[in-house]
């Protein structure tokens, strides 16, 4: 995925599926992610193959694959490695649409 920045910033929410083509369970995943894709239209679903994708996949430390990440308005929200069964990817949509996600403005520092 060449556009990485342009994809997370132009739709509200993102999941990303990090995948590699010698992946066994990436590829029985690979249907489900597109079942779901196909009918949760509000969310942009995109494939990362790690092996195409290097940069990316080492930015964001992916070490197991499938990896998937969850991105609202920009932001990181979820992430988690292995394959999740139906009941919890609806879940984790479910999370992804209510989740909120606050800007705190750079001259205002948080404490640890």
């Amino acid at each position: 995925m060449s556009n990485f920045e342009d994809v997370v910033e132009q739709h509200e929410m993102v999941l990303l599926d990090f995948w590699a083509g010698w992946c066994q369970p990436c590829k029985t995943f690979s249907p489900v992610f597109e079942s779901l894709a196909a009918h949760n239209p509000d969310i942009f679903f995109g494939k990362v193959d790690t092996e195409a994708c290097k940069d990316l996949a080492e930015a964001f430390q992916v070490k197991s694959v499938p990896m998937l990440m969850a991105f609202k308005k920009g932001e990181l929200v979820w992430e988690g490695a292995g394959l999740l069964p139906p009941p919890q990817l609806e879940k984790l949509l479910e999370n992804l649409r209510a989740a909120t996600v606050e800007v705190v403005p750079a001259d205002e520092e948080q404490e640890p």
